[in-house]
């Protein structure tokens, strides 16, 4: 293994003859003009564009083939680090069972198999077991697999679920008659995986998507058994929002729910009359948002009526009208409620305070009370909960040193009980380590918080290797859970960190307002400023801090490493947003038209001069960039492969000597990788392998 080390060592820091013999990849260039505003932008790699094109897949290909090559001397170390993600993992791992009208659910591994195994027993569980559904048998054939969506007739007889075999989230819906066993694949096809069982036990409801854009825009009814054509319920025509179709914890009402950014509107129907009229809870208003759930006889609101951080309201099940609305917690500037979860005699509200999360149980009568929690930095969330009528809460907690811990909680009697850890074989001990929770502050004096772990007895403060992760967009929060993969990292002395940035939620509200739009290079910022206290805070090695980041994350890397290149020693950048610009004009491009609100519709010339001063593929110049590791999904969704092809092959036109640009594209998956629990960690394996090796290509960095 040391040899291994130091071969690659010498490699990264002096090319040698071997590896520039390795021509890298080619990418011809074909300009192709792109003239808006009256301005005109050259894009030598838009034909990337065409997957249909034989030379996309050979360049795709021969960058695999490259990357391959390149990385040959850390193969050795690629696979040991693999060995130990899987040893960490319960090979016969199962979830915690919950109840759900007279069944006990969970899902469980069997060693060696890469799918779970859904399954019930009736009553009790001493009961014989059920299995709903064997996802490995499924898969079987497959390269890629991916099951979502499983849902239970209210009668208990018919599961519905829907199966993707590509990785583009285009859906299959299949059904299982459990009385009989039988399986069958239906004739929906390329939807969703939202299905929603009305409570006749015979209507399903599924939502379809635009072929071109894969935006869920309509609502169907599908009549199980029945020779009916299905009927389409609800289509959304606004090209800026998505719906959904979901049921009530009360089991009373089916709802439907269309939103975007900005703006969101429900309707909803009484779930045992699934042909009946469908009616408006609220109409939509831009610039509000609202989510709805029932229970005990009333209706539960988050709002953000007049309440930037959101508060919660109740109407009366024939009183939905906002004027009618009742207020219960009121808008706080300091807390930022999330969410909330309904039952017969309480109401469990999820909140972040201070950037971290808090669970608030407000009984009928009486005192609301928070649960507390024992570490500095944290994730805790409520779990699963679907009967109304249980004084039990089910909630989950983690933490950077803390595997993940299911609980349930009596809310009469504050007791709890834990029902399980999850299992990390070998000789982990979580007192090997240490999390905390720091501040650094920003370029323009805002405080930005940061999640960090390490191993004790490896750190040595302002030597130590360490690897920021952000995201830092949609509003949507970084948590600090517990991660046994990563101990691969922490046991080699690494530090890993979080930079909870503008463009999330921790703070409040005004932090996603803060990081969107045109205010967007907060987010960059705040992740290169939160890299640079890590260094003058003695806790990283200034020569060995590296950037890792997913999906817009991804945007987050690109940026970072174009506004500051000198603050890393290497990336990765997974499935990066990058062609920004360009993606944002293409309203047939998946997700693009209800991001507009996100980003910004370049459309407008004040977002397009926005848009473009920050857009990594297009703001690639001459200078010295790090070593940079680049993921991408053939069939990705979100994040169409083209964006990091074309980066890579644009930063090629300017690669530097000496340092690493890497492309690997997954050519059998989508947005989220490899789909199997095992292939899963040959990713990250690779990932993790990368900065392990530049770390060792520069050991005394933090002596220097």
């Amino acid at each position: 293994m040391m040899a291994m080390a130091l071969l690659f060592s010498f490699f990264l820091c002096s090319l040698p003859a071997w590896a520039e013999s390795i021509a890298s990849p080619d990418a011809p260039q074909r300009p192709h003009t792109l003239t808006i505003h009256g301005e005109t932008r050259v894009d030598p790699y838009y034909w990337m564009k065409d997957r249909d094109d034989p030379n996309v897949i050979r360049y795709l290909e021969a960058e695999n083939a490259y990357t391959e090559a390149m990385t040959a001397p850390q193969q050795a170390l690629t696979e040991t680090i693999f060995g130990e993600m899987v040893a960490r993992l319960d090979p016969s791992d199962e979830s915690v069972p919950y109840e759900l009208n007279g069944y006990w659910y969970y899902s469980r591994f069997e060693e060696g198999l890469e799918y779970p195994i859904y399954a019930r027993r009736k009553g009790t569980l001493e009961a014989p077991e059920e299995i709903i559904v064997d996802a490995n048998e499924l898969a079987a054939g497959t390269a890629f697999f991916s099951l979502a969506g499983l849902t239970i007739s209210s009668d208990n007889q018919l599961a519905a679920f829907a199966v993707d075999t590509v990785g583009r989230r285009n859906y299959t819906v299949w059904f299982k008659d459990l009385k009989l066993g039988t399986t069958r694949r239906s004739d929906i096809v390329d939807v969703t995986a939202n299905l929603v069982w009305a409570e006749d036990a015979r209507v399903l409801f599924y939502a379809d998507k635009d072929p071109l854009t894969l935006r869920a825009h309509q609502i169907w009814r599908h009549e199980y058994g029945s020779d009916r054509d299905d009927v389409l319920i609800y289509e959304e025509l606004d090209e800026t929002f998505s719906c959904a179709v979901a049921k009530t914890k009360s089991r009373d009402y089916l709802v439907i729910v269309s939103d975007q950014t900005l703006t969101s509107e429900s309707r909803f129907l009484p779930a045992d009359k699934p042909f009946g009229k469908w009616q408006v809870f609220e109409p939509r208003d831009r610039g509000h948002e609202y989510a709805i759930d029932h229970a005990d006889g009333r209706w539960v609101i988050r709002s953000n009526w007049e309440a930037p951080n959101f508060r919660l309201m109740e109407a009366s099940d024939q009183e939905t009208g906002r004027s009618q609305w009742r207020e219960l917690i009121p808008h706080r500037a300091d807390i930022m409620l999330t969410g909330f979860d309904v039952f017969q005699h309480y109401l469990v509200v999820s909140e972040r305070r201070n950037g971290l999360p808090q669970i608030v149980v407000m009984p009928g009568e009486g005192q609301s009370y928070a649960l507390q929690f024992p570490d500095a930095t944290y994730a805790a969330w409520v779990s699963t909960n679907p009967e109304v009528a249980t004084t039990t809460l089910r909630y989950s907690y983690s933490s950077m040193t803390t595997p993940t811990s299911t609980y349930d909680f009596n809310m009469a009697d504050q007791t709890q009980v834990l029902r399980k850890r999850t299992r990390v074989p070998g000789n982990f001990d979580p007192d090997d380590y240490e999390s905390r929770y720091l501040w650094a502050t920003a370029r323009d004096g805002t405080q930005v918080p940061i999640s960090l772990v390490y191993r004790k007895d490896r750190l040595e403060r302002g030597k130590n290797p360490t690897v920021l992760y952000a995201y830092g967009s949609y509003g949507s929060s970084s948590w600090a859970t517990f991660s046994s993969a990563r101990l691969s990292l922490l046991d080699r002395g690494f530090i890993w960190a979080i930079a909870h940035v503008r463009g999330g939620q921790e703070l409040g509200r005004h932090w996603y307002e803060d990081g969107k739009l045109l205010h967007k290079k907060n987010t960059f910022t705040d992740y290169i400023d939160a890299a640079q206290y890590l260094k003058t805070a003695s806790w990283a090695d200034p020569g060995r801090m590296y950037g890792y980041g997913g999906s817009a994350g991804g945007l987050l890397i690109g940026a970072a490493i174009n506004m500051a290149p000198e603050v890393f020693h290497g990336v990765v950048a997974a499935v990066p947003f990058v062609d920004v610009v360009t993606t944002m004009l293409d309203a047939s491009i998946p997700l693009t038209t209800f991001e507009w609100d996100e980003w910004g519709n370049p459309e407008d010339k004040t977002y397009y001069d926005y848009l473009l001063s920050y857009s990594p593929y297009d703001q690639v110049s001459q200078k010295t960039y790090p070593h940079i590791l680049v993921t991408a999904g053939l069939h990705d969704s979100q994040v169409q492969y083209w964006e990091p092809a074309k980066w890579v092959a644009k930063l090629r036109d300017i690669q530097n000597p000496g340092k690493l640009l890497l492309l690997h594209t997954n050519m059998e998956a989508g947005h989220g990788g490899a789909s199997g629990r095992l292939s899963r960690q040959r990713e990250r394996a690779r990932n993790f392998a990368f900065f392990i090796s530049l770390a060792n290509d520069n050991p005394r960095a933090g002596q220097e």
